[in-house]
Formats: C-alpha cells, structure tokens, sequence
C-alpha cells in the first residue's frame, strides 16, 4: 500500500467533510445571500426543463443509491437479498438514472457552453462545476462496465467496509480498496473533491432542498371569470 492510498482514502476523506460541513456553516453566516442554485431559466428557458428535471431526478436517485448501498451494514442487507443480486440491482438501477443524469448534464453544459445569454452572464466557477460532475458521473457509469467483470460482489463489499470503515472513524480503511481497479479510486477521490468544494460552488443550495413540499397543503388556484369583479366595491 502506498503513501498515495493512505493519503486519499484514510485521511482525505475526512479533510473534504470537515470542509464540506464547516465551509457550508461558514458561509450561511457570512454568506446568506449567495445560498442559491443561481438558476439561468429567466435568461433562457429552452431546455431548462427537461435537463433540470433528469439531472435532479437522477442524481439524487444515484445519491441515495450510494448511500444506502455503501452505508448498509452487510448483516442487514443479507437477510433480504444476496451479496451478489444486491451488486446486479445496483447495476441496473445505477445504469438507468445514472443515464437519464448523464443526459440531464449534456443539456445542461450545452445551454452554459453555447446559449449566448447564458454565457454571457455565466462564470468559469459553473461550466468547471458541470464538467467536474460530468466527470465523475462518467467514471460512475464507467465503474459498472468494470463491475460487470466480477458479479459476486466482492469488490463492492470491499468499497462498502471502506465507506463504513470511514464513517466510523475506524482504521484500515485503506487497505481494504488499495488493490482495486484505478475507475474505482478515481470515484472515491472526485466524489469527495466535489463534498471539498461545495461550499465555495452553487452546490451548497444541496442542503436546502424543500422537503416541506412533500407535506404542504394544496395550493388553491382560482381561474378568473370574464364579467366577475375583483377588489372592493366604489
């Protein structure tokens, strides 16, 4: 194991959350005011919807994935599913809204790459921002080709002990994925860069998703009548 490995996968993981949850408190209380997605949609609105859409929905599903996935104690998940099956349905699941990402981002880097009123009021801190995750999100796609090559599981046990290793403040995390295949290292280390630079990008709006619209009342839309008054009468 080298000095490389320890480096970025015991010790790395740690300075790239401490950044992540100090930098994001640091900003909200200096930076109020800059705590946004700075959305483009008023300058253009011609393909907004539909990249906004896949990639949120996409990405979040691929998040969530990674999470449970890698976070599960294996004791619990096996009294469900197998080591192996829990690898194909990450797989296929993975694949598809990694996908449907994939093509959320390709919309959204065309509209800040080439519609002039988007680039014209754009900075290079948001078109990096886009191909960084355009990046991984291709390793990750790339990572489930290279998975196809060893359906029992293994690797991903490995990469699961790593993260539990990690969360747990336990050694020998490294050790466990020094001998894995350099897509899977890639990951890893591009994944926490991004958890690095969050509070100093637009993706620090990530901490203020509106989860209070899943309980919220209906919102009442009343339709104007033609001959119907408004307002108080004169």
């Amino acid at each position: 194991m080298s000095y490389f490995d320890v480096f970025a996968f015991q010790i790395y993981p740690y300075i790239a959350m401490a950044v992540f949850f100090v930098g994001s408190l640091v900003r909200y209380d200096h930076s109020m005011y800059t705590w946004r997605s700075g959305s483009s949609q008023i300058l253009s609105n011609r393909g907004m919807r539909l990249g906004s859409n896949l990639f949120h929905v996409g990405i979040l599903m691929v998040l969530g994935g990674h999470i449970v996935g890698l976070l599960t104690p294996h004791s619990v998940y096996t009294l469900f599913i197998s080591q192996e099956h829990k690898q194909l349905l990450a797989m296929v699941v993975g694949g598809f809204f990694g996908f449907l990402c994939l093509i959320g981002m390709l919309i959204l880097l065309w509209r800040h790459l080439f519609n002039p009123r988007i680039r014209a009021t754009d900075n290079w801190r948001n078109v990096l921002l886009l191909v960084l995750l355009l990046a991984q999100l291709l390793l990750g796609l790339y990572s489930i080709v290279q998975s196809s090559h060893h359906l029992d599981g293994s690797v991903m046990t490995l990469l699961a002990d790593w993260a539990q290793r990690i969360a747990t403040f336990r050694g020998g995390a490294a050790e466990l994925i020094s001998g894995v295949h350099w897509v899977y290292k890639a990951h890893i280390i591009l994944g926490l860069t991004l958890f690095l630079v969050t509070p100093f990008t637009r993706l620090v709006h990530i901490w203020s998703i509106p989860l209070e619209y899943l309980w919220r009342p209906y919102q009442v839309v009343r339709r104007r009548q033609p001959g119907l008054r408004y307002g108080p009468r004169s």
